[in-house]
This record gives C-alpha cells, sequence and structure tokens, in this order.
C-alpha cells in the first residue's frame, strides 16, 4: 500500500495556499506534517481528503487516482478526522457517532461483524466505559478520541488526522499517538498528521513535511527536518535541538532577532524594590 501526491496546488480565490506537493507515503509509515499557522498543513490535510479540490496535481492510492471515488467508496478508502473544533458535536451517543464510521461498510442494516469492529474500536482507545454517553456531554479531549475512534472504525486504508491531540492532557496525547502507531504498523496502514507540536512528531512520526508558504521547506526523518537551521528559517525561531531517548526535543528560545533574556524571578524582583 502506497500514498502518492504528485505536484499538488490550491488556491483560496486568488491567493495560492499550496504549489509543488509531491510527496510518497508506504504501508505502516506515520507521516508528520508540521509548519507555522498559515503555511498550508490543514489544506494539504482536506485536499487529501477530498474535502477540497485541489487546482492542480492528483493523489494516487496503490495507482488509483482518488479523485475518481465517489460516494461511500471515498469512506472505504480513507479516514479523516477534523481538527478540534469544527463543528464536530453531534445529537448522538458515544456509540452512534463510532458507528457511523461503518456507513461506507453497510448495506442493509448493522450487522454481527459492524458491531465487533465498534466495540474494537472503543476499547482500542479507552472509551468503553463512555458508550451511551450523549457526544455533547462530553470534554472536547474525549470528543476528539471518539471521532478517532470513528475513524478506525471506518477500517480505510489511509488515515488522515488534523491536530488529533490538539485538545488532550499530555497523558492522552502520549497514549493517542502510540495507539494510532502502533495501529498503523499492525494493521499496514498509512498514516498522515497534522501536528503543532514538535515534540510529539519528532518523536512518534516515522518522517516529517515541513511546510512554509504552501511549499516542501525540508522532507525526511525527524532528525534531518527539525534542525535549528530549518526552524530558524520557518517559524524565525532560534531553538535549540537535543536527541534523547523518546525522540527529539525541541525548545524554542526568542524569535529571530530578539535577544534571549534570563528574566530575575518574580520574588527577587519584588524584594529589590524596597
Amino acid at each position: 500500500m502506497r500514498l502518492q501526491v504528485k505536484d499538488l496546488a490550491f488556491d483560496y480565490g486568488s491567493v495560492p495556499a499550496l504549489a509543488g506537493i509531491t510527496f510518497k507515503v508506504r504501508a505502516a509509515e506515520l507521516l508528520g506534517i508540521v509548519g507555522p499557522n498559515g503555511s498550508g498543513k490543514s489544506t494539504l490535510l482536506r485536499c487529501l481528503a477530498r474535502v477540497l479540490n485541489p487546482r492542480l496535481g492528483a493523489v494516487f492510492l496503490d495507482g488509483k487516482d482518488l479523485a475518481a471515488l465517489r460516494g461511500r467508496e471515498i469512506g472505504r478508502y480513507l479516514g479523516y478526522v477534523p481538527p478540534p473544533g469544527n463543528g464536530q458535536a453531534f445529537p448522538y451517543t458515544v456509540l452512534e457517532t463510532v458507528l457511523h464510521g461503518r456507513r461506507p461498510h453497510l448495506s442493509w442494516g448493522v450487522s454481527q461483524r459492524d458491531l465487533a469492529v465498534v466495540t474494537s474500536a472503543l476499547e482500542y482507545l479507552g472509551l468503553t466505559g463512555l458508550a451511551e454517553r450523549q457526544l455533547n456531554e462530553l470534554s472536547s479531549g474525549q470528543r476528539q478520541k471518539v471521532l478517532i475512534a470513528r475513524a478506525l472504525a471506518q477500517e480505510p486504508e489511509v488515515f488522515l488526522l488534523d491536530e488529533p491531540t490538539a485538545t488532550l492532557d499530555i497523558r492522552y496525547q502520549l497514549e493517542v499517538l502510540a495507539r494510532v502507531q502502533e495501529f498503523a504498523v499492525a494493521e499496514g496502514r498509512v498514516v498522515v498528521m497534522v501536528l503543532h507540536d514538535l515534540n510529539l512528531a519528532g518523536r512518534f512520526a516515522d518522517r516529517l513535511l515541513l511546510l512554509g508558504n504552501g511549499q516542501i521547506f525540508a522532507a525526511g526523518n525527524p532528525k534531518t527536518v527539525l534542525t535549528p537551521e530549518n526552524i530558524r528559517a520557518v517559524y524565525g525561531v532560534e531553538a535549540v535541538v537535543a536527541e534523547t531517548q523518546w525522540g527529539l526535543q525541541v525548545t524554542p528560545v526568542a524569535p529571530v532577532g530578539v535577544p534571549e533574556t534570563k528574566e530575575e524571578p518574580l520574588a527577587c524582583a519584588v524584594a529589590g524594590r524596597g
């Protein structure tokens, strides 16, 4: 299984948003898309998900042009989780919401296999105890986990996740990304994720695309992409990058051109005013 993107371009009216985007992702590989605000990360993911139609270029899955997909067939190939707070609250229970992920596979009704897949997705993300709760009653982080479970229940070939950890606390950020990574490897799925947190990207992604101004500035493994030079050029921030046993650790220091300051502790500053 391989996802291939060739020369993708997209404009918002007369404003270019993406240009010349070309990359490949293999089965069981997790590709992270990083970059500053406005660099085109979410636009790229929405083009891959067929939410937006690119002006130029094509997206292929094992040689099949995804632009040819229609209706429920899209859901069999692509599982898309939009960013949090994107109007994704529904008047359904958690169980019903995750069951919606089976729609591309349903014929005349819900089968025992459909229920088994949904139950497995709930268990996989630790949501079994919330199955009968209304989605609108949950916290934003819990809702995000439900939407990821819904995508898992689709059993698509490609998972597209836009900021999946944005509303999760630090424990569940690690837990959810570990589960996604584990699932990609075990099931041989392609995973493409937009991430703002460079430390999470450096830890969980097999490869990274660093976007800047709608183009690929750098691509490769986290060690070659998340360098102080690249971060300075794209984010405009001086940073220290260190290798740890858990992956790369990126520490922002100061905006480019602003000298680093070592502020006096507040207690000392107040005490010195006497």
